[in-house]
């Protein structure tokens, strides 16, 4: 398996179809192959070899989806950058990874110079179309001079890309990821997933992280087209859609809110839309709901994985956002193992538990990563006996869905009772006046802990914390209720993947406390 293998198959079944939308720009799989070939030996020139890590740090376009293939053409080792980051955060991962070139656009032209000045940098290209800055090589003209150069990638095993992940507390970790890691997860979870004929996919999630990154890979294989938008707003996916009649996306809760309290203001034509897939954080049913009413001619599926297994663990697909033949909803789990993976509830010493009881996802399979880079000690805690332990809690029902419940380390412990965050924000997400929801351990002289919700509501309606917390009230246990609700006017903060960022809001509760527990 080798990433390359599906751009080389949509050349051959698919010459002239259009392989890139970006703009008004549109390319076809031959042309795409064909800069693809030249950038990498362009690569080549300023000292790639292989296995050599190339970094990229640039929003959304059609360079980005050139960069993964031309990097993977020479037989380098990808390593995207979160645009999110701080320039120390991009210093620690070019000097974790060896990252011997950088690509960076005009948006992250100012960072050439430092990370140049900090880290073993021999070149860094210009990904953009405008005018290089000094010092930096114009990928057009990179391509223009570089003749193509015979296919070089890797197979199977070998290194493909180096995803960081983490950091929100202590460093990023660097995921190793194969080839055989991604090609044969992308192949798993179309095979359950399939595009529509002749897919026409929205790139809206930024394409530094694997929700998006697996999905250049799946499209590609698939001969469908990819249109890119720089970053995700309501306004990009809901014009991209209109345009160039897109018929697969991928969103996360978060983009989902965004695009319901759009749609409100200003509806649009989503009809084109024929696969959903969303996940990355629990969704409420409520927002679900409105979802499936935004693309009525869509079918919905959920993911759950982790950049760790490529990413995708497994899917509830949409003969179960419905209800079942007994009545039974399927909603609030995130499905069955992916074809190919296996999924099991294990407990502290990595046994499996019965099923119902609530313990740890486990995860084994063609997707499991080679294992954390320069960090063999936190490989082996992760990867026992070939099974990954995803640090989320979750149980397994007799039908084999799987139920999340939180992240382990999200757990909160009031009054000695175990209350899990998840559970709390669907409570509160289910009433008509919340637009985002986060809830979080803080400290409590009484309880050690207590469970404090941070909300933002809706344009024009009004809620009060008495009011939201007798919401929770009618729907979860009393112990696992908000004892206090702060309502804030500005949205809460995200991570580049477009999650709420839980550590930015601890930070002021726990400040000066020796542990992040009570």
């Amino acid at each position: 398996m080798y990433l390359t293998q599906g751009l080389h198959r949509s050349v051959q079944v698919n010459r002239h179809g259009i392989a890139t939308i970006f703009g008004e720009r549109r390319r076809s799989w031959a042309e795409l192959k064909d800069r693809v070939s030249r950038l990498a030996a362009g690569l080549v020139s300023l000292g790639l070899q292989r296995g050599d890590r190339v970094a990229v740090i640039a929003l959304n376009s059609d360079y980005y989806v050139e960069a993964y293939y031309a990097v993977a053409w020479a037989g380098g080792v990808v390593v995207p950058g979160n645009t999110r980051w701080a320039l120390q955060e991009h210093i620690y991962s070019l000097k974790d990874s060896g990252a011997r070139l950088l690509l960076v656009d005009r948006t992250f032209a100012e960072l050439a110079a430092p990370l140049a000045a900090a880290c073993p940098i021999a070149a860094t290209v210009f990904l953009d179309d405008d005018p290089a800055p000094d010092g930096l090589t114009a990928v057009d003209a990179l391509i223009a001079r570089s003749a193509p150069m015979a296919d070089a990638c890797g197979t199977d095993d070998e290194l493909a890309g180096l995803f960081y992940t983490g950091g929100t507390t202590g460093h990023p970790k660097g995921v190793m990821l194969s080839h055989r890691n991604l090609v044969s997860n992308s192949i798993s979870t179309a095979a359950m997933a399939p595009y529509p004929d002749d897919p026409v996919f929205l790139h809206s999630p930024p394409m530094f992280h694997l929700a998006d990154a697996a999905c250049i890979i799946s499209v590609t294989i698939a001969g469908g087209t990819h249109v890119v938008v720089p970053f995700f707003t309501p306004e990009n996916v809901v014009q991209a859609i209109e345009a160039h009649g897109v018929t697969a996306v991928v969103l996360v809760p978060t983009m989902i809110s965004m695009l319901r309290d759009h749609m409100a203001q200003r509806p649009a034509d989503l009809s084109s839309v024929r696969r959903v897939v969303y996940g990355a954080s629990p969704i409420s049913e409520t927002l679900l709901g409105e979802a499936m009413a935004m693309f009525p001619n869509a079918n919905f599926y959920q993911g759950y994985g982790q950049t760790e297994l490529s990413p995708a663990a497994t899917l509830l697909e949409p003969r179960f956002h419905r209800p079942g033949e007994n009545g039974k909803s399927y909603l609030r789990s995130a499905g069955r193992a992916v074809l190919g993976v296996d999924v099991r509830i294990v407990g502290p010493d990595m046994a499996e538990l019965p099923l119902g009881e609530v313990g740890e996802i486990a995860a084994r399979g063609s997707g499991v990563m080679l294992g954390y880079w320069n960090q063999p000690e936190l490989t082996r805690q992760t990867i026992v006996d070939g099974w990954l332990r995803t640090g989320d809690a979750g149980y397994m029902d007799d039908e084999g869905f799987v139920y999340l419940v939180d992240r382990l380390k999200d757990m909160i412990v009031s009054g000695g009772e175990n209350v899990f965050s998840a559970e709390v924000e669907n409570a509160l997400a289910a009433h008509a006046a919340i637009s985002q929801c986060a809830v979080i351990g803080v400290p409590d002289p009484k309880w050690g802990e207590r469970v404090h919700a941070i909300v933002v509501l809706k344009d024009g309606v009004e809620a009060g914390e008495e009011d939201l917390m007798a919401h929770c009230r009618e729907l979860i246990a009393g112990y696992k209720c908000p004892r206090s609700v702060e309502i804030r006017a500005e949205p809460l903060p995200l991570s580049g993947a477009g999650k709420i960022q839980k550590n930015e809001l601890r930070k002021p509760y726990w400040e000066g406390q020796e542990r992040r527990i009570n």
